[in-house]
């Protein structure tokens, strides 16, 4: 059997024990020996709050962990901002390029579109005013024609010896299509 030893400790050290070891979920020995095994292996003193060894090795720890910062952000971060500012500018270019090329050609095309629209407009009052002028032209014909049946009607009711007769129906028939 092992040779044991008795230490001997006040009720609120060992109340405190308890505690630990039923929050560790092992016997007052075991976590009695772990304490032991730790502080001998660190060379901490548990006097000491401020445990400098402690302070060491955290500051090793964040030295390691920025070290291993710095390598990740020249080998990663560095060439991926680069990348990224490439193509952002490419994608100001693009931008620049659309906008220069796809929408100066989109006014040209609106500016087309509407001498287009001008255009069509002129060329459908000009239809529209041949066509009065045909209607026009008929309905001048058809006056005319009347006229022409009325000149001829009254010439041979006036019969042959009357010039004088004839010469004022004559006017007549030029005063009537001079008003047309």
């Amino acid at each position: 059997m092992e040779n044991l030893n008795a230490i001997k400790y006040t009720k609120v050290t060992g109340d405190k024990l308890q505690k630990i070891s039923l929050a560790l979920g092992r016997s007052k020995r075991t976590v009695f020996a772990q304490m032991v095994d730790y502080f001998y292996r660190n060379k901490k003193d548990p006097v000491d709050l401020n445990d400098e060894l402690l302070k060491i090795v955290l500051a090793k720890g964040h030295k390691s962990y920025m070290a291993f910062i710095r390598a990740q952000e020249d080998l990663l971060l560095v060439p991926i901002k680069q990348g990224v500012d490439k193509m952002i500018t490419n994608q100001r270019d693009i931008v620049k390029f659309f906008n220069e090329q796809v929408l100066g050609a989109n006014k040209t095309l609106v500016q087309n579109q509407e001498v287009f629209l001008k255009t069509a407009q002129d060329n459908d009052r000009l239809i529209k005013l041949i066509a009065q002028k045909m209607e026009s032209r008929d309905s001048l014909k058809f006056k005319m024609l009347q006229i022409l049946n009325a000149y001829i009607k009254a010439r041979e009711e006036l019969g042959t010896f009357k010039t004088r007769e004839k010469e004022e129906l004559a006017e007549l028939t030029r005063k009537q299509i001079e008003s047309l």
